[in-house]
């Protein structure tokens, strides 16, 4: 069983942030709220995300797993008024979604959830912990997309640095320690990313003022933030791409 109310805007932060991995997902309910993780085709990217009961306007759950179609989601958000809270609820009978906004009502087919497992989130020990504000890490990475297809993220003891280098250009954002809001980092960690994929999730958080990002060298990036007000949060992992000597 699974009934609930709420807001667009915060269905519309969950969708934004699972879209831009995949097409489909197996979302997890339970009374305790949603949460969900999923892998993106190409098998570099993975995200988890997690919704309390209190990001919920209502939330009456049975535990279930429900699989739906993102971009179907998407069309009723836009439809959506400034401040308009969703009604959800599963008809077990005909296994569909009733999503209602205002007096509009649309049943969705569910999307079978036979061959989507959970994955595994990896257990990475990531020696260096940045935490930045929004706004800096986006600065450095619209910099940087007429530069290069790839970043490379670097921590130090004292500094973190976003660079991208092209054939002919390069850029790079540098913040001391007292411009982050965290910086725990013994010895320097330097890995390279897909800016493609960096780019899109940084896009996907919002209005959370701040980011976490989780390093090593020659290791993946693990980027957390909340969402909801708090009522929720996503970790990102990213995998890195190796440089050749």
């Amino acid at each position: 069983m699974f009934k609930a109310r709420i807001k667009a805007d915060v269905l519309r932060e969950v969708i934004t942030v699972v879209g831009t991995l995949v097409e489909e997902v197996k979302l997890n309910i339970s009374s305790d709220g949603l949460s969900l993780r999923a892998v993106d085709p190409a098998h570099v990217a993975m995200v988890e995300l997690v919704l309390k009961a209190g990001a919920f306007e209502e939330l009456k759950a049975t535990a279930c797993e429900i699989g739906v179609d993102i971009d179907k989601f998407r069309e009723m958000l836009k439809l959506a008024r400034a401040g308009s809270v969703l009604r959800l609820s599963h008809d077990e009978d005909k296994n569909k979604l009733v999503v209602t906004i205002d007096n509009l009502t649309r049943r969705m087919s569910l999307v079978d959830t036979a061959g989507m497992s959970d994955p595994k989130v990896p257990n990475v020990n990531l020696p260096a912990k940045v935490r930045v504000k929004t706004e800096e890490l986006n600065q450095g990475i619209r910099a940087s997309e007429s530069i290069s297809d790839h970043i490379a993220l670097i921590a130090t003891a004292d500094m973190f640095e976003l660079s991208a280098e092209g054939e002919t250009d390069s850029v790079s954002l540098k913040l001391p320690k007292d411009l982050l809001e965290a910086l725990e980092c013994k010895d320097t960690v330097k890995s390279l990313f897909s800016l493609d994929y960096f780019s899109n999730m940084v896009k996907s958080v919002g209005n959370a003022p701040s980011v976490t990002l989780n390093l090593g060298t020659d290791y993946p990036v693990r980027i957390e933030f909340d969402l909801a007000g708090g009522e929720g949060y996503v970790k990102y992992l990213l995998a890195p791409r190796i440089e050749n000597d």
